[in-house]
């Protein structure tokens, strides 16, 4: 290999390198400085370069807002919503990824009339706007008893989210050979025998895919939360609005972005520890189906 050959190859990967860098710091320069702030007292904010290291750190901003910032006319912090949002969000990711793994399993491994339709039927709600279901959702809700509560809002979100698991779940499946399931017939296994013993453990890829996806959408979520719920019952985002509009005068910038980076930190965790699993379960699904 050549001098300039070689050469030419090592300032390439060096354009690489540098190009990935730059639009990593630029990704990341909001979270930056939203930490920097977050840890600055107001005085320092004011008056100083926003990417500054702080002269005297302090956790006070953090502090108040997880326990006492006003969110509208209670001076509460966020974690009551925190705890509100937890309890909305477990039981809307285990029902509807549960469901919609059984949905997938029967979409692709048993044979009945209609079965295309039936899938996009249920694919159309994965297309169907927030803003069009509102008034009937209420209703709905106010028709069971659960207008304004934690439950109806979980419910709302695991409901919501079946098409979008049984998306990913049958495209999972799929690509599972139908010799697998005939076999377990002929050894006498049933419908949920099948699914328990031999298709659920083997999907445990797609399974976090659907858990990362609706886990993130519900805990990001404004619109239902907003809508659906009131007071001290509004899930976590709802909470983080309502402190930002409540400051009157001099706006408490450190305490907007601890509650902010306390908003987005199971999210992250979940991305940075969880991520590769998601991409991983994504490939296969796209591969298969």
């Amino acid at each position: 290999m050549s001098k300039s050959l070689t050469k030419r190859k090592i300032i390439e990967k060096l354009i690489v390198y540098i190009a990935v860098v730059s639009f990593t710091l630029l990704y990341l320069f909001p979270l930056i400085v939203m930490l920097l702030t977050s840890v600055k007292p107001l005085s320092e904010i004011v008056s100083g370069n926003i990417l500054a290291l702080p002269k005297e750190p302090t956790i006070e901003p953090w502090l108040t807002a997880w326990s006492s910032a006003c969110v509208g006319v209670e001076c509460v912090g966020l974690r009551g919503f925190y705890f509100n949002t937890i309890a909305i969000a477990v039981p809307a990711v285990v029902i509807s990824t549960i469901v919609g793994a059984v949905n997938g399993y029967a979409l692709t491994q048993f044979a009945f009339p209609y079965q295309r339709l039936v899938y996009g039927l249920i694919l159309f709600g994965a297309f169907t706007p927030y803003q069009a279901i509102l008034i009937p959702l209420a209703q709905t809700l106010g028709n069971l008893g659960l207008s304004g509560s934690l439950v109806g809002l979980s419910l709302t979100h695991a409901v919501y989210g079946i098409p979008f698991t049984t998306a990913f779940a049958r495209g999972f499946f799929i690509g599972i050979p139908s010799d697998l399931v005939k076999a377990a017939r002929i050894d006498g296994a049933g419908f949920w025998r099948i699914f328990f013993s031999i298709l659920l453990p083997i999907s445990l890829p797609i399974l976090a895919v659907s858990v990362i996806f609706q886990f993130t959408n519900i805990w990001n979520d404004f619109l239902f939360g907003s809508s659906l719920t009131f007071g001290r019952d509004a899930p976590i985002m709802v909470a983080l609005n309502n402190i930002v509009n409540t400051s009157t005068g001099e706006r408490p910038y450190n305490v907007h972005m601890a509650a902010a980076l306390f908003a987005a930190m199971p999210t992250l965790a979940l991305y940075i520890f969880a991520g590769k699993y998601f991409i991983r379960g994504l490939t296969l699904g796209s591969v298969k189906g």
